[in-house]
């Protein structure tokens, strides 16, 4: 099971940015094709355009389907029908546009099977935005093409570090207005079972934060941690969560205790990810869990400040990669061994004689 080549898809996010500088250089080493068979979804041309002008040796082909993806080669699809004008640094439509039609025809392949996981390369959630994506950014996104009425969660992670959120792309003034109890218990559960089912922690533990300075001074800077967190809290754990919390983030992030857990939920989005691009920002990678697609993505933006330059750190995209394998594999051992559960084993106590009966079916 192990020794199965993963296809990766990987879309070429904003042309504009460092988007193939991190991918041209991931795949400079052969050793990234011994591990998986990549497919970009993007341009043969602007690809080419990255190489010359970054001076990168990473060679390609071109395909016309995934289905017809090359071992031991970096693969690429056109996904642009039109000519697409780089300039490197800027932010325009086009280059938009031209993410959006690498997303959509990525989607439409996974649809059909082509591929296995997907890494996508940062886009500008401005300028991507038509009448076909009217979404806040790729996560949301690619629940609703992907999700079959799933819920998704973002989580920012490297290594041991997991760090969820309970909104995402919200405007501040919205965020508690947004903080339910409802909402809390549903993203603990999400975040337990990915723990779980795509990072193999048989018992999780999940620290929560407060949304308030101090975990709201018992009221005087706030009560939603003791009219809706708390709460949410009492009854995870009543469900047999090992969930603790809610903890006030500053402490908890300024000292080493999100070190003793598998997970850490935060309310907000820069709660959760201003400490940890703190921490780990050149290898963190953003994995969206809860849906039937594996797919995660570099932790930073398009950076277009030093797009074109050549200083671009592809760490960050290689552990993407990996972590996208990583998990496929880890969801394929797990539903392998719940494919065939052994069935109940009880006794009879009708005659007294404690026979074991293994073949009866149980009522229960």
């Amino acid at each position: 099971m192990d020794s199965k080549k993963i296809k990766v898809a990987i879309t070429q996010g904003d042309v504009n940015g460092i988007g193939y500088e991190v991918i041209l250089k991931t795949f400079e080493d052969p050793a990234m094709l011994e591990l998986c068979t990549p497919i970009i979804y993007g341009s043969p041309k602007v690809a080419a355009y990255h190489r010359k002008t970054l001076d990168i040796q990473t060679s390609f082909s071109i395909i016309s389907s995934a289905e017809d993806a090359l071992e031991d080669k970096l693969n690429i699809i056109n996904c642009n029908p039109e000519e697409v004008k780089v300039e490197l640094g800027k932010a325009d439509t086009e280059s938009g546009k031209a993410a959006l039609q690498a997303l959509e025809k990525a989607i439409e392949d996974y649809r059909k099977g082509f591929f296995d996981v997907l890494v996508t390369a940062p886009i500008n959630k401005h300028t991507i935005q038509s009448d076909h994506f009217s979404f806040p950014g790729h996560t949301e996104y690619i629940q609703e093409r992907t999700g079959e009425n799933k819920e998704a969660l973002m989580i920012l992670m490297k290594e041991d570090l997991r760090v969820a959120l309970v909104t995402t792309h919200l405007p501040v003034s919205q965020i508690s207005q947004h903080i339910t109890k409802e909402t809390i218990t549903s993203k603990v559960k999400i975040f337990a079972a990915s723990l779980k089912h795509d990072f193999a922690i048989s018992s999780p533990r999940i620290a929560v934060l407060a949304l308030n300075p101090h975990a709201g001074d018992e009221g005087l800077l706030g009560n939603e941690e003791q009219e809706i967190i708390t709460p949410a809290v009492q009854d995870l754990k009543a469900e047999g969560f090992l969930c603790y919390g809610p903890f006030a983030a500053d402490g908890f992030m300024g000292s080493d205790n999100f070190t003793h857990f598998d997970g850490i939920l935060a309310m907000y989005h820069d709660q959760g990810l201003a400490p940890f691009k703190a921490l780990a920002m050149d290898e963190g990678v953003n994995f969206t869990a809860g849906l039937p697609i594996v797919r995660t993505s570099p932790a930073h933006g398009t950076a277009y400040d030093i797009a074109g330059k050549g200083v671009a750190s592809p760490d960050s995209f290689r552990q993407a990669i990996y972590t996208a394998i990583d998990i496929y594999r880890n969801r394929e051992r797990d539903d392998n061994a719940h494919r065939n559960p052994l069935r109940k084993v009880y006794f009879d106590r009708r005659d007294d004689s404690d026979k074991l009966k293994l073949d009866q079916e149980s009522n229960n």
